[in-house]
């Protein structure tokens, strides 16, 4: 009881929400709800900020683990005693240090977010876990068994990883029962305008910042740019915008230009195009000026012609 209150105290409490409206959003979602509602293991695969861990809370939240904990565990870190410490657990003979995050999280979830970066000691560990479904604490003899989903996330090409020896196999056959892809924010330019706008409520209403609308301009403007940061990256850019920009004002593309620049063009395009077209004749401006219109057209469209 002392460490659920404890526990409860320290809680986090995370706002999300999946947010879209275009096919390819929807036929992700529609993946999620059937995974929920099975006990099967996740492995969620995507790009940086893309959205892999309110996936996995979507994923618990539809599920009959949602009365449960869910437990978020980062497994990058370099310390292999110190994840082995905050998975399993710590005891010195029969006193109990530390509970272990399989432990907190029985009867709910655990998310092992970048599972790919565990240290190789650890995975043969995890792997005698999913089979037994029992943790031993470190320094402990006694199996105690745990009833928890596992949903874990990558950004890597697991493949690579087990074929250098970084990963084990038959670690990856257990967690990817359930393969789950999420699209990029590149994939999903449709998507663009309804984030802006959710991200605009959200923050105005989190943070006191002064809401404000977009003019079609700017959102037109998003929809053309190139997004390698996903779906943080755009909440970072309005949040910018927000802070950076007149209370008073409509949001302009002039506003997110400046802000975000292109990261193809280093942050140099628009100093370097108005150089160019001091220098140049009509025909050659115009040339330059249709080259970069219809390109930023084309990917607000996702390519289609």
């Amino acid at each position: 009881l002392r460490l659920e209150n404890k526990e409860l105290k320290q809680k986090d409490v995370v706002e999300y929400e999946l947010k879209g409206e275009s096919i390819i959003f929807r036929n992700f979602v529609s993946s999620l709800d059937k995974v929920s509602k099975a006990n099967s293991r996740v492995l969620i695969s995507g790009s940086s900020g893309s959205g892999k861990e309110i996936s996995a809370r979507y994923i618990h939240d539809n599920s009959k683990q949602a009365a449960g904990n869910f437990i978020v565990i980062n497994c990058s870190v370099s310390d292999e005693h110190e994840l082995d410490r905050i998975l399993f657990g710590v005891e010195n003979g029969k006193d109990l240090q530390e509970v272990g995050a399989l432990e907190k999280a029985s009867g709910g979830t655990i998310y092992l977010d970048e599972v790919a970066e565990m240290p190789l000691g650890l995975q043969g560990k995890l792997l005698k876990f999913l089979v037994e479904k029992a943790v031993t604490r470190h320094g402990g003899k006694k199996q105690l068994d745990v009833d928890v989903r596992v949903i874990s996330s990558t950004n890597t090409n697991l493949s690579e990883k087990i074929k250098s020896k970084k990963f084990r196999e038959d670690l990856f056959h257990r967690l990817n029962v359930v393969p789950i892809k999420i699209p990029s924010l590149n994939e999903r330019i449709d998507d663009i305008p309804v984030l802006a706008k959710y991200f605009v409520e959200q923050l105005s209403s989190s943070n006191g910042f002064a809401y404000r609308e977009f003019t079609n301009e700017a959102l037109s403007f998003l929809q053309g740019m190139n997004w390698p940061g996903n779906i943080r990256q755009l909440r970072n850019l309005i949040e910018r915008v927000l802070i950076l920009g007149n209370p008073v004002d409509k949001i302009s593309s002039d506003e997110l230009v400046f802000t975000e620049p292109n990261e193809k063009d280093n942050g140099e395009r628009i100093n370097l195009i108005s150089s160019e077209l001091a220098g140049m004749s009509l025909r050659e401006a115009r040339e330059i000026f249709e080259r970069d219109y219809l390109m930023l057209q084309i990917n607000r469209f996702g390519g289609n012609i």
